[in-house]
This record gives C-alpha cells, structure tokens and sequence, in this order.
C-alpha cells in the first residue's frame, strides 16, 4: 500500500542544517548556488552547469513535479539548506522501490562542490534517515554506489565512514554488471539499513 501524503512539506533539522522540499521563493537562491559551484573536482563531477534553461517558470514546474512525484509515493525530494543564513547546499531524494510487505526504499543525494569537505553530506544523509523511517514508514533503505566512478571511490570511504558511525547500515556487498548506465553495464556495491537496526542506534 502505497504512503497517502497530502502535502509534502516535511521539514527536519539538525544543528547546522534543514532540509525540507524546495520551495517556489527558493528559485534565487538555488540557482545562485548551481552557478557558483566550482569548477569539476573530478570526471564524474559535473562542476559547473548551464543553467540558462532554468527560468523561474521552470522552476516552479519543477516544485510542482516534486509534489506530485510525492504525492504518488515515487520519491521524495528534499533541499539541503545551511540552517543560519538559508543558503542551498544540495539535494536528497529517497525514492520507493516497494511498498506492501516490504517497506523498502533506496536514497541518493548531492552536495553542491564548493560545499564539499565540510561534513555538510554526513549531516544530512544521517538525518534523511530519520525522515525516511519516521516519517515516510520505510523499513529498508539502500544506497547504491557506482564503482565505475573514479570518484566514488572517495564517495565509498565517505560513506562506511559514515555508516560505521551510525552504527546500523550493513554492507550487503557488490552486485557485478548489474546496474545499466547509457549503453554499459555498471557494478553496484549495496549498503542497507533496516529499521530495526535504526530504532537500536537511536536508542543508543
């Protein structure tokens, strides 16, 4: 059974961030930080980007989509905002893989790169977590990382970094030629959290 949500407009914060959906008087400030990023750190990151296609309409359009896409219970879209002066740092989006029996769901997100290094990523991928359990009543949650990216391999210590941390995700291994990007077949190496390994860590 699908989650019923009629206005997505959760709101989570930390001690230096909030994330919550983006929001239409958002537009100045997250096209501000896309054109400010700095130049690509690496060949997987994007670094700077022509925005010139995204007008405000655009962007309104896009707010709507990510309530809709909301609404049916696809996936959930959440802006990473600095908590003391407002400022777009990112993205996540936690996506619905099943429903029913299986509660499970899968989670990315992005930091913008002149944002990087700063433990902004840590910050708020911990707090998705809450947001993923709590509030959108997942019961298993994924991150999948492209081992095909050189980059990842940065992203990969990041992350069981992270995780280590927390103290409840479980490294599920890698999955070889398992993942189609463009016309070539990626590796994915799995975590997963469950939620009764979160309801232990945040009772610790």
């Amino acid at each position: 059974m699908k989650l019923k949500v009629e206005k997505f407009d959760y709101i989570a914060e930390t001690e230096r961030l909030v994330i919550r959906p983006l929001q239409k008087d958002d537009y100045e400030n997250w096209l501000n930080e896309f054109e400010n990023r700095s130049p690509s750190q690496h060949r997987h990151d994007k670094g700077k980007i022509d925005m010139s296609e995204c007008t405000l309409d655009w962007f309104h359009d896009l707010v709507d989509r990510h309530q809709e896409l909301a609404r049916t219970d696809a996936v959930y879209v959440f802006g990473v905002f600095r908590k003391h002066d407002g400022t777009h740092l990112g993205m996540i989006d936690i996506a619905t893989l099943a429903r029913d029996h299986f509660q499970w769901g899968s989670f990315g997100y992005t930091i913008h790169n002149q944002y990087w290094r700063k433990g902004y990523g840590k910050e708020a991928v911990n707090e998705a977590f809450h947001l993923a359990f709590e509030h959108l009543k997942f019961h298993r949650i994924e991150a999948h990382i492209n081992l095909d990216k050189q980059g990842n391999f940065i992203s990969r210590s990041s992350l069981f970094s992270m995780f280590v941390e927390y103290s409840s995700f479980c490294d599920e291994g890698l999955l070889l030629q398992n993942w189609l990007l463009t016309s070539t077949i990626g590796s994915l190496h799995y975590w997963r959290l469950m939620i009764a390994l979160y309801l232990v860590a945040t009772v610790e």
